[in-house]
């Protein structure tokens, strides 16, 4: 069935939508593609495809820069240049530190984070002893300093 003016004007499509509708219709027509192009696009789509497989070099993804980034993040806190950092801040202290191709030790750049953001590191000191009441005085009693129960109460064998 085809569209013309005359026929959408006689089932009563307003003159400004006749228009409208005869436009978008030679918009698809101009759009048209016929099969046997469509296919010749294909075949040479196929062609090219069928060509030298490109080579992929997997350590330059960005997949894997960030596996290898992550890597080399967990085995850093592994060190003992981050056993004074508090757990909760290790990413933050990683954040901040540089890890150029040729950066300073992370020992050397903790240093420096130390100084400026002490309190993302636990200090080196001594837990204070408990105290469980005053201090002990004198010894143990030995049993041999002044006169025993069996001498008071007058048991065991008779002193003569």
């Amino acid at each position: 069935m085809a569209f013309s003016r005359k026929f959408l004007l006689d089932n009563g499509v307003p003159e400004d939508k006749v228009d409208v509708i005869l436009a978008e219709r030679n918009r698809t027509l101009n759009d048209y593609v016929p099969k046997g192009d469509v296919q010749a696009q294909i075949e040479k789509a196929v062609e090219a495809a069928k060509g030298e497989p490109q080579q992929v070099n997997v350590l330059e993804t960005p997949e894997y820069q960030e596996l290898l980034s992550k890597s080399q993040k967990l085995e850093a806190f592994q060190t003992d240049d981050f056993k004074d950092v508090k757990q909760p801040y290790k990413d933050i202290v990683w954040g901040k530190l540089d890890h150029a191709e040729k950066h300073k030790p992370y020992a050397e750049q903790m240093t420096e984070l130390k100084e400026t953001m002490p309190d993302l590191f636990v200090t080196q000191e001594e837990p204070p002893k408990p105290n469980f009441g005053t201090a002990p005085k004198g010894a143990a009693p030995t049993g041999n300093a002044g006169p025993s129960f069996n001498d008071v109460w007058g048991f065991g064998p008779a002193k003569s």
